[in-house]
């Protein structure tokens, strides 16, 4: 992306206070990049509502240009949720990759592995810590909300209802990992749970694309990216 003249202006948080903005480069740049943190421990509609916080304040920022929105994981739930909550926001792309659009069999073990009710619930809850280490138990413990809302679509849960939901007229991208549980690629999501075309409410209006990584971010997620921009913007100059 730098190489195609995409510059980082600014990052996006959050607090108790409010929003956080930290400037990192002029924003009158002609490709300016935003970069937000999302409280990714939060259930998605937290995570939705802030991220359209943060979309309107920079359409406040760039009046005359529109957003292309680029989410990862779960990220990719928030970026939808907050189109289906609040409307276009001022994005005219939307590029999900590796994002659980039909849950993961991860979060479900997650929640499992966190449960410790019943007779034994001490004895397992032992042995897990043990396992996974304090830290990384207190992070799933804090992550229960977000774990259910990862999970697959049945009728009564967020996802099963977002699929479902009329998402507006943009154009959509989801970028898949290869591979299984079981096999190089991603080990978190499974490959179909990426494709945002499978989805019922935007079925045949997705580009999707095949990688052959793993869950997190390379740099050919970057070269990709520029690729899409490049050939697919509508806005020569959109953040």
């Amino acid at each position: 992306l730098y190489q195609r003249g995409y510059r980082q202006v600014g990052i996006y948080g959050y607090s108790p206070q409010g929003m956080v903005y930290q400037r990192l480069g002029k924003p009158d740049t002609a490709r300016p990049v935003y970069a937000v943190n999302l409280p990714s421990q939060a259930p998605v509609m937290i995570q939705a509502d802030w991220l359209a916080a943060f979309l309107r304040d920079i359409g406040k920022r760039h009046p005359d240009q529109s957003i292309n929105l680029v989410a990862h994981s779960a990220g990719g739930l928030a970026a939808r949720m907050a189109l289906v909550r609040h409307g276009r926001l001022g994005v005219q792309h939307l590029i999900t990759i590796a994002t659980p659009h039909f849950g993961t069999g991860r979060a479900l073990q997650a929640i499992d592995a966190t449960n410790n009710g019943g007779m034994f619930g001490f004895v397992k809850n032992w042995l897990v810590r043990r396992s996974t280490g304090d830290a990384l138990y207190a992070t799933l413990l804090q992550s229960r909300g977000v774990l259910f809302d990862l999970t697959p679509p049945v009728p009564g849960n967020l996802l099963f209802w977002l699929n479902q939901q009329p998402h507006p007229d943009i154009k959509y991208t989801s970028i898949m990992r290869t591979g299984t549980f079981y096999m190089p690629g991603d080990q978190v999501v499974p490959p179909l749970s990426q494709d945002l075309n499978r989805v019922p409410a935007l079925a045949g209006r997705v580009k999707t694309y095949s990688m052959s990584e793993g869950h997190l971010l390379t740099p050919q997620d970057g070269d990709l990216i520029g690729n899409l921009l490049a050939t697919g913007a509508t806005t020569k100059n959109s953040p």
